[in-house]
C-alpha cells in the first residue's frame, strides 16, 4: 500500500467523507483443463496449476485426496451434486458441480456431465462516496459476496460495497487494493484497484474529545429534529443531552482556516451527513439559510467558524448561526440574536448532561 499523500509524523485523528476506486483490473485464473472424469471406483479431477477442495456439504463417506474423490459408504439413493474448488496460486478459482452416483464404495458420474462454474468478470463503481462492486457469475441465480484486503487502517471490508462511512483512514491514495468476488459455489476471482480517502483531521485528534455538540448558554445544542438521519434532515435547538442521540455530532477541522464541520454521529458513530447552511439552494429547506444535514464535503456550506464572542458563522455565506427558540430550526442571519442564543461553546459528549 503506498499513500500518495505525506503523513504527519504526530498521531491525527480522521473522519472519512468519501471513498474513490480507481477501475478494477481483474486477475486472470491461472489454471487450464478444468473437468472429473471417472476412474476405478473414483471420480479424477482434471487439470494443472491448481489445487482442489471440496465445497460445501458433501454426502457422509465423500472425501477427496489430491485429486481423487471416493467414497467408502454403502448405496446412496439420489444423492445430491457435490461442488470441487480448484485454485491457482493467486487465490482465484473455478468451480466444478458434479452430478455423482453413490454406489458401494464406488463413487462415479451421473451421466457423465458437471457444470464448470466462473465469474468471468469484476467491476467497480463510485457510487455517493462508496465503491460498489458487481460481478456476474457462469451459473444463473449464484449469490456473489465481495471482500477487499490490502486496506489503509481504518476502514472495514464490505459487500457489495466498500463504505466511508465510519471510517478514520488517513487521507491520500492507496495503490494496489484488493477486492475478491467469491461465487455461491466457490468460484473465485481477485482484482486490485487504487483508492483514494477523502478525510478531515478530527478537531482534538491529538487528545481531546471531539464528540459532543456545539451547546448554547440556555443549554440548547445542534439537533437533528426528531433523530432524522437523511440529507435535508432539520437541524432545530434542543436540549443537549448524553442520552439524545440527536444531539450527538462530531466535530472536525475544516478545510478553511479556524473553520469547523460538523458531522451528525448519533451515538458516536459518523453518519456522513454534515450540518450544513446550503444559502437558498435547497428547495426542500424550510427556510432560507435554514440549517439542514447533507452528505459531507469539503465545501465552505459545511464549515462555520467560532468568533470570539462565541458565535459561529458559516464560511460560504458569512451568516451567523441563530436560533429561535426550542424545537424551531436554526438559521444563518446577518448578526447574533440580541438575547445571547447565537452564543456557541464545544461541549464533548461526557460534559453534556445525563
Amino acid at each position: 500500500m503506498v499513500g500518495a499523500a505525506a503523513l504527519p509524523a504526530s498521531a491525527q485523528t480522521y473522519q472519512d467523507s468519501a471513498l474513490i476506486g480507481s477501475s478494477v483490473n481483474d486477475g486472470t485464473f491461472g489454471g487450464t483443463g478444468i473437468g472429473a472424469v471417472d476412474g476405478t471406483n473414483v471420480i479424477d479431477l482434471t487439470g494443472s496449476g491448481v489445487t482442489w477442495s471440496l465445497h460445501g456439504p458433501v454426502p457422509p463417506g465423500v472425501t477427496l485426496s489430491g485429486h481423487t474423490i471416493s467414497f467408502s459408504g454403502p448405496i446412496t439413493l439420489s444423492p445430491n451434486p457435490i461442488v470441487a474448488d480448484a485454485t491457482d496460486k493467486n487465490g482465484n478459482a473455478e468451480a466444478l458441480e458434479i452430478p455423482i452416483s453413490l454406489l458401494p464404495h464406488d463413487i462415479l458420474l451421473q451421466g457423465y456431465v458437471y457444470t464448470l462454474v466462473t465469474l468471468p468478470s469484476l467491476t467497480g463503481s463510485n457510487v455517493s462516496g462508496d465503491v460498489k462492486f458487481s460481478a456476474t457469475s457462469s451459473e444463473t441465480g449464484d449469490t456473489i459476496s465481495f471482500a477487499e484486503s490490502n486496506l489503509p487502517a481504518g476502514l472495514r471490508s464490505g459487500s457489495p460495497a466498500l463504505s466511508f462511512s465510519g471510517g478514520t483512514a488517513a487521507p491520500g491514495t492507496y495503490n494496489g487494493v484488493v477486492v475478491t468476488a467469491t461465487d455461491a459455489d466457490g468460484a473465485v476471482l481477485k482484482g486490485t484497484f487504487n483508492l483514494t480517502v477523502v478525510a478531515n483531521a478530527v478537531a482534538g485528534g491529538g487528545g481531546g474529545s471531539s464528540y459532543g455538540d456545539e451547546v448554547n448558554r440556555f443549554g440548547n445544542g445542534f439537533d437533528s429534529f426528531q433523530a432524522h438521519q437523511s440529507p435535508g434532515a432539520i437541524i432545530a435547538g434542543w436540549t443537549a443531552t448524553q442520552g439524545d442521540r440527536a444531539t450527538h455530532f462530531i466535530r472536525e477541522n475544516g478545510t478553511h482556516s479556524g473553520a469547523f464541520r460538523f458531522e451528525y454521529a448519533p451515538r458516536g458513530s459518523g453518519s456522513g451527513l454534515c450540518v450544513s447552511d446550503p444559502g437558498g439552494g435547497w428547495s426542500a429547506d424550510p427556510l432560507r439559510d435554514g440549517l439542514i444535514l447533507a452528505s459531507c464535503n469539503t465545501g465552505p456550506w459545511q464549515q462555520f467558524t467560532p468568533q470570539s464572542n462565541g458565535t459561529l458563522r458559516n464560511v460560504a455565506t458569512g451568516l451567523y448561526v441563530n436560533p429561535a427558540g426550542s424545537g424551531a430550526q436554526l438559521r444563518g442571519g446577518t448578526s447574533p440574536t440580541s438575547w445571547g442564543g447565537s452564543s456557541y461553546t464545544w461541549k464533548d459528549h461526557t460534559g453534556l448532561p445525563g
